[in-house]
């Protein structure tokens, strides 16, 4: 059994189809009284994430509630735990992006550190996924499947994107893989491990 039962993972590229699969996944977990909330980590710092993020926005009906939150998430999650909601979380790699930078830029030709405030609010996430009664759908891109990175933050980037999956892949309930549009699921209901 899972630590996390209320908690799924979506992952994916960019452009694979994981938002619309963790919208439909949502949606379709929602009775009559089930409150919907879209739990966004975007800021939109400029004209092309103004447009994604709009883009997303026409993605969703009346039923959803937004709320912003690009680096306080365990608070956020709190906020909203209760067992008549459905939370989806998008995404995790913007959030982890914010919460990296926070404090400003380090020295890009020395070994990337870690920021103290980064790793505390990583473990307060963790522990409050560990304590939802609400439903979680959690959105993250993959992106260690490349080259690797040319500078410090880009690799410290991929590196934490990397543990974040794994810490949060152990607990969850559900986790699915979504290439071209495709889902496969991972962990949970529906997979089926080879013999």
């Amino acid at each position: 059994m899972s630590d996390w039962p209320h908690c799924t993972l979506v992952l994916g590229g960019a452009r694979s189809g994981k938002s619309g699969f963790a919208q439909n996944r949502a949606e379709a977990l929602a009775g009559p009284q089930t409150e919907l909330i879209y739990l966004a980590t975007a800021q939109g710092l400029d004209s092309e994430m103004q447009a994604r993020i709009a883009h997303h926005q026409t993605q969703r009906d009346a039923r959803w509630r937004l709320h912003e939150e690009p680096l306080l998430l365990a608070a956020a999650l709190q906020q909203h735990n209760q067992a008549h909601k459905v939370i989806l979380l998008d995404c995790l790699t913007l959030w982890l992006s914010n919460a990296l930078l926070a404090d400003g830029m380090q020295d890009d030709s020395a070994p990337w550190r870690l920021p103290a405030r980064y790793l505390q609010q990583r473990a307060a996430l963790l522990d409050q996924l560990g304590q939802m009664q609400a439903r979680v759908i959690l959105v993250s891109n993959e992106v260690g499947m490349g080259i690797t990175p040319l500078s410090a933050l880009a690799r410290c980037f991929v590196d934490e994107a990397g543990r974040l999956h794994q810490a949060l892949a152990a607990h969850c309930a559900q986790v699915y893989w979504v290439v071209a549009g495709l889902p496969q699921c991972l962990k949970g209901a529906g997979h089926r491990q080879a013999d």
